[in-house]
């Protein structure tokens, strides 16, 4: 049996402006090491003002990591908002 959440099986990608994603808050679909609660706190930018990936920090340990902004639209990793 899988661990994920059953409508996670066949979930839509989420849909998000990537412009406002500061301060947004995302659910960790499969928890690792108590982190399932993360909060965007900052946006990395190209010298051209492009995209290019997120800092999430976890609200449990205060653990900071980047990741690709595009990975949080992967509906079966990514809930947006706290759950």
């Amino acid at each position: 049996m899988s661990q994920i959440e059953p409508s996670a099986a066949g979930c839509p990608p989420n849909r998000f402006n990537p412009r406002k994603l500061r301060l947004s808050k995302w659910t960790a679909r499969q928890p690792r090491n108590r982190e399932k609660h993360f909060l965007v706190v900052e946006l990395l930018e190209d010298e051209a003002g492009n995209l290019l990936a997120v800092e999430l920090q976890a609200v449990y340990s205060g653990r900071s990591q980047c990741l690709d902004w595009r990975e949080l639209r992967d509906g079966a990793r990514w809930r947006m908002g706290w759950h």
